[in-house]
């Protein structure tokens, strides 16, 4: 099931006997389970709400046949139990037997669970086995996976015609831009230049620019725009900021890498005459980032992107070797391109 209809079910009530949500999108997961709590009605833990982890997953059958004393119905969330992934071999067997026992479990009394409990799984990620194959067969499977800018545009749109705030299409595009694809992150921007605008305003481009957080990725962006304008003093800034920010360094030497690895490939694309969105390997929710790194491609060389290139995988040799301070040579990469 897609999250838009299960996000109507809820709307209009309607409660399953059996979930399996899981995937990237937390605040959109964490909403509908909230949505579900909200109208399944009075919980108390213990009685008629259970929730179950790896700790405690193999009680899980015993707590479904547990009468909810004094409720018709009870509501167990069963979450990251590891039950439904893939496990590393010293694992594997105990888990899969307890798979095995769950699902055959659910299968050959999946009547009595409708009348009596809704059970709720959540992972960050699944694999398919016979207890997958079974809450298929009888649930709901619904995967959260990172909206992408249409639907995301959509969203934030709906929340900014509730408070009577006008947006358009070019200003959400670059609220993404700036502070990511995260759900949760966006919906905190748009509050606040809800919140800025006030009442019958226009969330403008300038608003956005000057209240909106950036993420990291969009700073490495800003990071390499500075470096290809030969303007190293503000790139300097940027990556002193990234630093202040508790940025670790390591995380920002492979991400200016891999930053600098798709610019590069990018720029032997539109040499090459080639489709660069295969070659680049995004999510569906990044395609808008094309655009982006063919701009950026512009402003260097082949040879020049070969050079940063090398310089970084030299800098991380050397300084897994003791041989430099990792500071001190990602600036000195950075001076060095002038």
């Amino acid at each position: 099931m897609t999250v838009d209809n299960l996000e109507k079910d809820l709307k209009q009530g309607k409660l399953n006997s059996i979930y399996l949500f899981y995937g990237e999108e937390l605040y959109l997961l964490e909403n509908a389970v909230k949505k579900i709590k909200k109208i399944f009605g009075e919980l108390i833990l213990g009685i008629n709400y259970i929730q179950i982890d790896e700790t405690n997953v193999n009680s899980i059958i015993s707590d479904i046949e547990t009468p909810a004393f004094g409720f018709d119905k009870k509501l167990i969330i069963a979450k990251n139990t590891g039950l439904l992934k893939k496990e590393k071999k010293a694992n594997s067997k105990s888990n899969n037997d307890l798979q095995k026992k769950i699902a055959e479990y659910i299968k050959g009394n999946i009547e009595t669970i409708k009348e009596s409990t809704i059970l709720v799984f959540i992972e960050e990620d699944i694999s398919k086995n016979e207890l997958t194959k079974v809450i298929e067969e009888n649930g709901i499977v619904c995967n959260f996976e990172r909206l992408k800018p249409i639907d995301i545009k959509r969203r934030l749109k709906i929340i900014c015609n509730s408070y009577e705030v006008n947006v358009d299409e070019r200003t959400l595009d670059l609220l993404i831009e700036t502070s990511g694809t995260n759900m949760q992150n966006l919906i905190n921007e748009i509050r606040k230049l809800i919140e800025y605008t006030g009442k019958g305003g226009t969330i403008t481009k300038e608003s956005v620019e000057k209240l909106a957080i950036k993420e990291f990725e969009a700073r490495i962006f800003d990071l390499t725009d500075e470096l290809g304008k030969k303007n190293i003093a503000k790139a300097m800034e940027i990556l002193k900021e990234l630093i202040y920010n508790k940025e670790p360094v390591q995380k920002i030497l492979i991400t200016l890498y891999n930053h600098f690895k798709k610019i590069y490939l990018t720029k032997l694309c539109i040499e090459e005459n080639r489709d660069i969105l295969p070659v680049l390997n995004l999510k569906p929710n990044q395609t808008f980032l094309v655009s982006k790194y063919k701009r950026q491609a512009g402003y260097f060389k082949i040879n020049e992107l070969r050079k940063i290139l090398g310089e970084l995988i030299k800098l991380d040799n050397n300084y897994k070797s003791g041989l430099i301070d990792i500071n001190i040579g990602l600036e000195a990469i950075l001076c060095a391109y002038i």
